[in-house]
């Protein structure tokens, strides 16, 4: 894998920070989580089965957790501090996502760790960044997502605004942090330097909007909630059919032609209202009636099917179950089996990631209970056993 023998010191909390040294893992990195004795990350007690919770393996954590290693140090402690120093001076990445100015009262900032590890890559995931009058504020997903404009773009002129169905703020800022990252890592080959990277939620955010922020900073069109339309072109949405939800995304000239022919109204091709592409957007409304009608004669199955052949895309609009059951998905291993036989009873299915290397089982390791590796990670740093109990003993791990 791409980053074997790159050790990652994890000390994040909940989405962004995990999900980020999550890939970091499966892309083959030695991910050692640090955690707070006794009660660890968050996520250990957050998700859907108050069992599992119980036991601090909480759902929320096994999603994003897999193939690292856990160990407990206590970072207000002296000792705890001592070993955790050691770790940083045989590692190659640290993550942490407190609040700007955590990690400075805590004395492990990037400027003491520097000191401790020229090559160290610090990266820091916070809401807003490590700069600015809103630094210091806290910063959850949604609250990230209202201040985007995300949720003003979400849902329709009824509806609007909506949160997106999932922590797509803390997700980005997590894949961002990753890719920072692994490129930190291709320049520090060359260099031999570290460095700190500073990850804003909002703005990791906002740079992903880039065609809503454009038409506004280039072309002065407000940002306007549009539903299950899509602003570029028409007919490019969501469609009743028989049964079911269909997205058909008709965006150019000949995939409206031969969707026009499809459905059995290549009159519509010839009407003034949608000959060109920019009058179609202009009385999107009703030719969205048009088509509907048409479709209303079969189910959304059989119309991706039927349309997908003519060469117009389409899709079904699934549940997530049915999204996972799909045979392309199934097909490409994307979620993968893992034991964890000491804490629960069946497999382990988790989540991977969007790409394959080689063709290769990214999953090797099952998410650590808390504090699982503590005593192998630090013999690996020079602690013997004796030392290591007397660590316990003093609560510094």
């Amino acid at each position: 894998m791409f980053l074997r023998d790159i050790r990652v010191l994890d000390l994040t909390n909940v989405l962004a920070g995990p999900f980020c040294g999550y890939q970091l893992a499966l892309l083959g990195a030695d991910v050692i989580k640090v955690e707070t004795p006794g009660t660890g990350d968050l996520a250990r007690q957050l998700g859907a089965s108050s069992e599992l919770s119980g036991k601090l393996m909480g759902a929320s954590f096994l999603a994003q957790n897999a193939n690292k290693r856990s160990i407990t140090i206590n970072l207000k402690s002296e000792r705890g501090k001592e070993a955790f120093l050691r770790l940083v001076a045989s590692s190659d990445v640290l993550i942490e996502n407190f609040r700007p100015g955590v990690m400075a009262r805590l004395g492990v900032s990037y400027d003491n760790l520097k000191d401790v590890n020229g090559g160290l890559i610090y990266c820091a995931i916070s809401g807003f960044g490590q700069e600015g009058p809103m630094k210091g504020a806290p910063a959850y997903d949604q609250i990230v997502q209202g201040l985007s404009g995300v949720m003003s773009i979400t849902g329709d002129q009824e509806s609007a605004p909506l949160r997106v169905g999932y922590p797509v703020a803390d997700s980005i800022g997590g894949i961002t942090a990753a890719f920072a990252i692994a490129s930190a890592l291709v320049g520090r080959s060359k260099s031999g330097e570290g460095c700190f990277i500073d990850v804003s939620m909002l703005d990791s955010t906002l740079a992903t909007m880039g065609w809503v922020v454009s038409n506004y900073l280039l072309a002065g069109q407000h940002p306007v909630p549009m539903g299950n339309s899509n602003f570029t072109a028409s007919p490019s949405g969501a469609f009743r059919t028989a049964d079911g939800l269909l997205n058909i995304a008709a965006n150019k000239q000949e995939q409206f032609l031969s969707l026009m022919k499809a459905i059995g109204r290549q009159d519509l091709a010839d009407d003034p209202r949608f000959v060109h592409r920019e009058d179609r957007k202009l009385n999107r409304t009703v030719l969205t009636e048009e088509i509907e009608a048409a479709l209303a004669s079969k189910s959304a199955a059989d119309w991706e099917s039927l349309l997908n052949e003519a060469g117009v895309p389409a899709g079904r609009v699934l549940t997530v179950p049915e999204a996972l059951a799909l045979e392309q998905v199934r097909s490409r291993g994307l979620v993968e089996n893992i034991e964890r036989p000491d804490t629960i009873d069946t497999p382990l299915q988790l989540i991977t990631a969007g790409y394959k290397l080689d063709g290769a089982k990214r999953l090797h390791a099952p998410p650590p209970k808390l504090g699982e590796h503590t005593d192998e990670v630090l013999s690996s740093v020079g602690y013997s056993q004796n030392e290591i109990a007397e660590l316990r003993e003093s609560a510094a791990i």
